[in-house]
């Protein structure tokens, strides 16, 4: 059994984060993503989950996230066993751009360089691991239009996910038979690509044997998701791992907008295998994505009690 090749990269990358008002102005304003779907929790309908991506949310671009201030969650620790770093992908002419505007919005930073390609490295409000990253092959374009960010320097999309382990050897074993290849290896960081890979396609596995173990919660990563064509490939996969693997598999997961599995890997990421499509224009026209809360049809007679629970956005 062989599953190579319907892994095509990256989907969409899940964090959790505290504020809501925050969350949006930072992913919005300061980065320009478009929020491109507003929703709710499908398990926690006072709680929000925010798409945001390119202008119309392809895949590779999307950035999401549960905003669970006032709910009880604890604060996360970023550690092994976690995606640490999301890392955002723009031409290379446009770092220094993002120097200035991150000190602007009063951002601290570091600067570092990986395989060769300048980075930028800072906090979100919520404390999630961001890294800006100067790319030379990125064919993607610019994500939206926003004030203040010229089209040499705006986002493309997510360039790559960072993923910290104890162990690497099981980890990078498995992303290889996953769909994933070995294409650079620098220290204890070895890269991976999938399908046509690049910006968009790539994971970043990181060995520490003396890191922290992670803890989930507020401002921490709470799974990477990664894109097949079809709902089919999602199915082979799913057997895959539980007969090559012997790994507990979810059951399809309607979520709208795609389809999806959950898994744990070895080294205890969580994963997702998501399907490209339907996409995000199935409920809103393109030039409405994001503007009003859009419910899945077994929350939608419901309406009036959910949105009573929801913070106002103040765009």
């Amino acid at each position: 059994m062989d599953i190579k090749g319907l892994v095509k990269g990256l989907h969409h990358v899940t964090a959790t984060v505290n504020d809501a008002q925050e969350d949006y102005d930072f992913y919005s304003k300061m980065l320009g993503l478009r929020l491109v779907k507003k929703t709710v929790n499908f398990d926690n309908e006072k709680v929000y989950h925010f798409y945001y991506a390119n202008k119309i949310g392809l895949p590779s671009t999307v950035f999401t996230t549960f905003p669970y201030k006032g709910q009880g969650v604890r604060g996360g620790v970023i550690g092994a066993g976690q995606a640490t770093h999301t890392a955002f992908s723009v031409p290379a002419p446009g770092i220094d751009f993002w120097r200035e505007r991150l000190s602007q919005f009063g951002r601290l930073f570091t600067q570092r360089t990986l395989f060769g390609l300048e980075v930028l490295e800072f906090n979100d409000p919520s404390g999630l691991h961001i890294q800006i990253l100067g790319a030379v092959n990125d064919r993607r374009a610019p994500v939206w239009e926003v004030g203040g960010i010229p089209e040499y320097a705006a986002v493309r999309g997510i360039h790559h996910v960072m993923l910290l382990v104890k162990n690497d050897l099981p980890v990078i074993d498995f992303l290889e038979s996953f769909g994933y290849r070995v294409s650079q290896k620098d220290s204890n960081i070895t890269m991976l690509e999938a399908g046509e890979g690049g910006p968009g396609n790539t994971l970043m596995v990181q060995s520490d044997p003396a890191a922290t173990s992670g803890i989930n919660g507020l401002g921490t990563v709470h799974h990477v998701a990664h894109r097949v064509d079809q709902l089919a490939d999602s199915l082979a996969i799913r057997e895959y791992l539980k007969v090559q693997w012997g790994l507990t598999v979810t059951d399809v997961l309607d979520r709208k907008y795609f389809e999806s599995i959950y898994f744990r890997i070895p080294g205890g990421i969580l994963f997702e295998v998501a399907t490209s499509g339907p996409g995000f224009l199935i409920d809103e026209p393109i030039d409405k994505l994001g503007g009003l809360i859009q419910l899945p049809d077994w929350q939608e007679p419901h309406r009036m009690r959910i949105e009573a629970h929801l913070l106002k956005l103040k765009k």
